[in-house]
């Protein structure tokens, strides 16, 4: 697998926001261009303003209490005007927003699981303090409650993140960098990526070169109807601030996480039991298959996994491509329940999304040239896996 560059996880600075109502997205562009150049930037900025208006109020301030000895996620200082900053404690911020009306904000686990006491900030300057209704790590999503009864705005609605696609817009708020009410926005650059969480994965990651700084983890990334399609969780920097690559987890895995973890304060995920890499020219040639052909050899199948249970078959080979060793010999997942699996991120997702622990998939496979299939029982995900 190719290796990420050095992904900084941006949940810091944080503060307040502001008020709301929205215009619908309807948005004629010939239209516009007919009326020349200045409708069309009018329009444009209308639609901006009202998805601010709607959705600022419902966006929140997090502020942190972390004890010294613990880590605080890549989230910078910030000194607590309060209480200052003591040797007892540190204090970070992030993101997050109203997920329904009964108190419950969404925003990352990174920004909260260390913390020992939580603050979040709205538009109209109220502070609540927050408990943990649950987080979710290998999601990195948390739930937090504040008292229904006191919240000056209603929740976020969320969008169908499946059918987001590539150059839509796309439009945070939050609070990079301290700098509360903070609207950016750009477009989605990649839909369905994975990114790096612990020893796993999190699927169908969207991809934006909207603004996206320390600070605006957990909160909404959304589009020009004001509705959530993701959360910000991440950017790839090499300097702690936005290059234009962004991500943010898919409102259809918040809505499913989210709701497991108000219902019972945890999440549990399906455990498959392998690592694997994408066929790729080069493989397929080695492995004198088509060039053309598509999908995930298995590399390693950890002992006692469900895997390894149902007999599936790791590389036992190494071969050597333009100086590169590749693993070979393992079976080739082709697809799950009859669900093409053209890349890793296929399988990922399917297991993420559609399974549960204890369910039975039909992995599709091809072993020593012939196609054949295997029922594998799924496990729960372990705290930690041991390969080899």
């Amino acid at each position: 697998m190719n290796r990420l560059s050095r992904l900084v996880l941006p949940a810091v600075v944080a503060v307040a926001l502001t008020t709301g109502v929205l215009l619908g997205s309807a948005f004629n562009v010939s239209t516009l261009q007919a009326q020349g150049p200045t409708a069309v930037v009018d329009d444009q900025s209308a639609i901006l303003e009202s998805v601010y208006s709607l959705a600022n109020p419902s966006v929140v301030s997090i502020v942190v209490r972390v004890p010294a000895s613990a880590a605080i996620n890549d989230m910078m200082p910030f000194v607590d005007p309060r209480n200052n900053q003591t040797p007892d404690f540190q204090y970070g911020q992030g993101s997050g927003f109203l997920y329904d009306t009964n108190g419950h904000i969404l925003t990352n686990a990174h920004v909260v699981e260390s913390a020992d006491r939580i603050d979040v900030t709205f538009s109209n300057g109220l502070t609540l303090e927050a408990e943990v209704v649950g987080i979710a790590s290998d999601s990195d999503l948390a739930v937090l409650k504040v008292d229904p009864a006191l919240v000056p705005a209603g929740p976020l609605t969320l969008a169908d993140s499946d059918v987001v696609q590539v150059g839509q817009r796309a439009i945070a708020i939050g609070n990079p960098f301290g700098l509360s009410n903070t609207m950016t926005e750009g477009i989605i650059s990649a839909v369905d990526r994975s990114l790096p969480q612990s020893t796993f994965r999190i699927p169908k990651i969207l991809q934006t070169d909207a603004a996206i700084n320390p600070g605006n983890s957990g909160g909404p990334l959304l589009n020009v109807d004001g509705q959530v399609i993701g959360v910000n969780t991440a950017i790839r920097s090499g300097v702690q601030q936005s290059s234009g690559v962004g991500f943010a987890i898919p409102s259809n895995i918040v809505r499913l996480i989210a709701d497991e973890l108000i219902a019972t304060g945890k999440v549990t995920h399906s455990y498959l039991g392998i690592t694997g890499q994408t066929l790729t020219t080069r493989l397929n040639r080695a492995l004198e298959l088509p060039l053309d052909f598509r999908g995930v050899l298995v590399a390693e199948v950890p002992a006692g996994g469900p895997a390894a249970r149902a007999g599936l078959r790791g590389s036992a080979n190494e071969t050597t491509i333009n100086d590169e060793v590749y693993q070979i010999g393992g079976d080739i997942i082709t697809a799950v329940d009859d669900q093409p699996v053209r890349v890793f991120e296929d399988l990922l997702a399917y297991l993420f999304t559609k399974t549960n622990p204890g369910d039975t998939v039909t992995l599709t496979l091809l072993r020593d040239g012939q196609e054949m299939k295997v029922d594998v029982t799924l496990s729960e995900r372990p705290a930690t896996v041991s390969f080899r």
